[in-house]
């Protein structure tokens, strides 16, 4: 078989056993217990440097370390005003508006009065949109907190080339999913660049976070995303891409390989440590190929 430049090895049998983002689907998910997600993504996204890749790391651990580290703590500055990063450029100001949308409830009436006072900049931060006294401010005004205005406060942090977004200092969900939210939504267009997302059970957990995976998981040419987490949600289970089950309890192997219509029989391998079990569907059928994990 034929693989694209950007095929990296995961498992070794008899032969080495490559991920094609090409060939297998651009997102990869990976499950396990306890450490081996992190090993997993520190793994893969050294494979991706070294072809030239940048990457882009989402982490709740604390233990990532690619590229410059960006860290988030409450009720530190952060930086983070969706309205302030549209004017700098990260993204256009109608997504500043349906980012502001999401985190707070907006209706489409008020996010686009919103959208429209940031184009005649008339406002130039969330917190000038909270002095307006419109509706938006209003609705806004209901669940703002002093999180929020740390989070949002401060320069924007620079997001080019390689970095790691630290949400491991972070305790507030709600904080976490938003800065999860505006970054995400800052490196949606990025190619030839590795995102991934650890842990991506706990960033799915929000409606807010949510609405970030389908900005890092959408197919595009050039672009590669990994979601590692130790939780067998179906928020995660569900995405289009193959499957890297790691070691984890029985039954949470037996759902994985469920949800992936993989049939019940010899095909469901058990997963020891240090052993992995690559699950990748073709239009035809669905394929299972195990072995040992390359780190």
């Amino acid at each position: 078989m034929k693989y694209s430049r950007i095929a990296v090895g995961i498992l070794k049998n008899e032969e080495e056993i490559l991920y094609d983002p090409v060939y297998h689907g651009r997102t990869l998910k990976v499950f396990g217990m306890d450490e081996w997600p992190v090993k997993f993504m520190e793994y893969i996204s050294g494979k991706y440097g070294e072809i030239g890749y940048e990457r882009v790391v989402f982490d709740t651990t604390g233990k990532l370390r690619v590229g410059e580290v960006i860290t988030v703590e409450d009720g530190k500055e952060a930086g983070l005003d969706p309205i302030k990063m549209a004017l700098k450029g990260y993204f256009d100001p109608y997504t500043a508006a349906t980012v502001i949308e999401t985190i707070y409830g907006l209706d489409r009436f008020l996010t686009e009065k919103l959208y429209a006072d940031i184009l005649r900049d008339r406002i130039e931060s969330v917190e000038d949109a909270l002095r307006r006294k419109e509706k938006y401010s209003e609705v806004i005004a209901e669940t703002y907190t002093e999180l929020d205005e740390a989070l949002y406060s401060g320069d924007p942090p620079k997001l080019g080339g390689s970095f790691t977004l630290n949400l491991g200092k972070v305790y507030s969900i709600t904080t976490a999913s938003n800065a999860f939210l505006i970054v995400a939504a800052a490196v949606e267009k990025r190619r030839e660049t590795m995102v991934g997302v650890s842990d991506a059970g706990v960033l799915s957990y929000t409606d807010t976070a949510s609405a970030a995976l389908p900005l890092l998981t959408k197919p595009m040419r050039a672009r590669v995303t990994v979601l590692a987490t130790q939780y067998a949600l179906d928020s995660v289970m569900k995405l289009g891409g193959p499957s890297l089950i790691l070691y984890h309890d029985p039954d949470v192997q037996a759902a994985i390989y469920e949800a992936n219509g993989v049939p019940p029989g010899p095909m469901r391998k058990h997963v020891h440590k240090e052993e992995g079990a690559f699950v990748y569907r073709t239009p035809e059928t669905v394929d299972v190929r195990t072995g040992l994990l390359e780190f």
